[in-house]
């Protein structure tokens, strides 16, 4: 099939590599690399109706206005379908505003990374049946086999890809602390090793577990090239709006979410005052801060 790709960053870059082996003619548009088109407007000119625009940027104000851009240039019975990660509640607005002018509306949740070049990536989608079935082609050209699932309306893809990325934090910092305490035990343990044997036949093996062999033979056993500073894209913290919005316990989600917080603070405000209780209280000692030089 034929298709428009704005963004050509990590994701959409892959996307349209891979749709383009398989056959597919992808135009694009991005103004910071080299594209098909210099423009929206152009890149609509570039497809013949019905005509399909895939979005791969960031959510937020540039999604926001590249939809309202082109829901005055495309046309009813087009498709617009937004891959990035925005809000459910975003998508279903959009897709009721895209309705009101006879454009069909997708929200697809994308995962694969980097990697979904060669491994392909997991489609979760979200909207009605026809658009459905006019991008099946290329739903199938992205996922890897099974990889790829309607799973309900408007909004539902992207709530199942904050969902998604919500359980990714627990995952991750579950692996960070697990080897956090072998790194501090008693014993020289070799955490590449044992990354790696943990692939094979445990019950915690993932593809986590893989890319973090990678990173420690990449980055060395203390990973002291990278900075110990991690940052959200917000699903974890649409996760923990939504659990409490369901009256769904979500703590791990949640602990994670903080974990991430806590690890961008130079020193913590609340430890003072937690240690400044404890020696009025109690008459604990203190450790004096040390000077600046």
């Amino acid at each position: 099939m034929k298709l428009g790709m704005v963004g050509l960053g990590r994701m959409g870059a892959g996307m349209t590599e891979r749709l383009r082996r398989d056959g597919h003619t992808v135009q694009t548009h991005d103004p910071k690399v080299e594209s098909t088109a210099s423009s929206l407007k152009e890149l609509a000119a570039q497809l013949e109706p019905p005509r399909t625009v895939w979005m791969m940027i960031p959510a937020g104000e540039v999604t926001e206005n590249t939809v309202k851009e082109l829901l005055t240039i495309l046309e009813a019975g087009d498709v617009l379908v937004d891959g990035g990660n925005s809000n459910f509640h975003d998508s279903k607005r959009r897709s009721e505003q895209a309705a009101h002018i006879g454009i069909h509306f997708l929200d697809v949740g994308v995962s694969g990374g980097v990697w979904g070049l060669k491994e392909g990536f997991c489609l979760m989608a979200g909207g009605a049946d026809e658009p459905i079935r006019l991008l099946k082609p290329a739903f199938e050209t992205l996922a890897p086999e099974g990889g790829w699932a309607h799973v309900g309306p408007s909004g539902a893809g992207h709530f199942v890809k904050m969902a998604h990325n919500g359980i990714e934090y627990g995952l991750i910092q579950a692996y960070a602390e697990g080897f956090e305490i072998m790194r501090s035990s008693e014993f020289e343990l070799d955490l590449a090793q044992i990354a790696g044997i943990w692939r094979y036949g445990s019950v915690v093996r993932s593809w986590l577990l893989e890319l973090l062999e990678q990173a420690f033979d990449e980055h060395g056993a203390d990973l002291a090239d990278i900075a110990a500073y991690v940052e959200d894209s917000g699903e974890g913290r649409w996760s923990v709006i939504e659990a409490i919005n369901e009256d769904v316990p979500a703590p791990v989600i949640t602990l994670a979410l903080y974990a991430r917080f806590a690890s961008r603070q130079e020193e913590s405000f609340a430890a003072k005052i937690s240690a400044a209780l404890r020696e009025q209280f109690g008459g604990h000692a203190v450790k004096a801060e040390a000077t600046p030089r």
